[in-house]
């Protein structure tokens, strides 16, 4: 993508009432305006709240947007002339119950009071092989306990990912903490049993890893 398109991507998402943007500071050294009110004072309905982390595109955050319209969902990425898509994608389908948070996830918790999260989605993460990058995967012990603390009681995270390292390293976290694994499935689309949104919704990314033959992986669980 070209300098020219990204800063008109960036000037998009700054009119975009969809698109939130705050400052590192603004979530560090005050009280997010949204914090504890996404439903009330972003979405005006008292619907559940669903993250995406990670999202790039927004394709997952706008596809689960319009197959479930009783829920608000929130893609969160930082980059966001990536995440400029989704969003104008679903200004122009009229979808009012998906928005998008410019942010670091390790700011999570600062975006999100606790309890206010019914569940997180994580689709396709870099799984950051190299050993000393553990500390960024999205699914690592300190990542689960800012996820724990702002979903309700019984919130559950899904991970879909093309990795078969991230896949394994998860699920053995998740049974060595004693964490509650839901579902899992090595293979989506050739196994029975997956859940209707997890094959139904296809990210760009996702078609490709298909088109090559690549596994895709899921798993449900609820954080202890």
């Amino acid at each position: 993508m070209g300098s020219k398109n990204k800063l008109k991507r960036f000037k998009e998402n700054e009119v975009f009432s969809n698109v939130i943007q705050p400052k590192r500071e603004d979530l560090t050294d005050a009280q997010f305006e949204y914090k504890g009110k996404w439903a009330s004072d972003f979405f005006k309905n008292d619907k559940p709240i669903v993250l995406e982390l990670g999202c790039g595109k927004g394709e997952y955050s706008v596809g689960l947007a319009e197959a479930y319209p009783d829920k608000n969902f929130i893609g969160i990425d930082i980059k966001g002339a990536r995440f400029w898509r989704g969003a104008k994608t679903a200004l122009e389908d009229g979808l009012e119950n998906v928005g998008f948070l410019r942010t670091q996830i390790e700011l999570i918790d600062h975006a999100f009071a606790e309890n206010e999260v019914s569940e997180i989605w994580i689709t396709f993460p870099d799984p950051q092989i190299k050993y000393k990058r553990t500390k960024h995967r999205l699914t690592n012990a300190e990542f689960l306990q800012k996820y724990k603390k702002i979903l309700k009681p019984n919130g559950e995270v899904n991970l879909k990912t093309d990795s078969e390292f991230m896949h394994g390293y998860t699920l053995g976290l998740l049974h060595g903490a004693g964490h509650e694994v839901i579902y899992a499935n090595h293979h989506v689309y050739k196994n029975e049993g997956a859940p209707k949104e997890v094959t139904d919704i296809q990210t760009f990314y996702e078609k490709q890893y298909l088109e090559k033959g690549k596994p895709i992986t899921y798993i449900k669980f609820r954080i202890k």
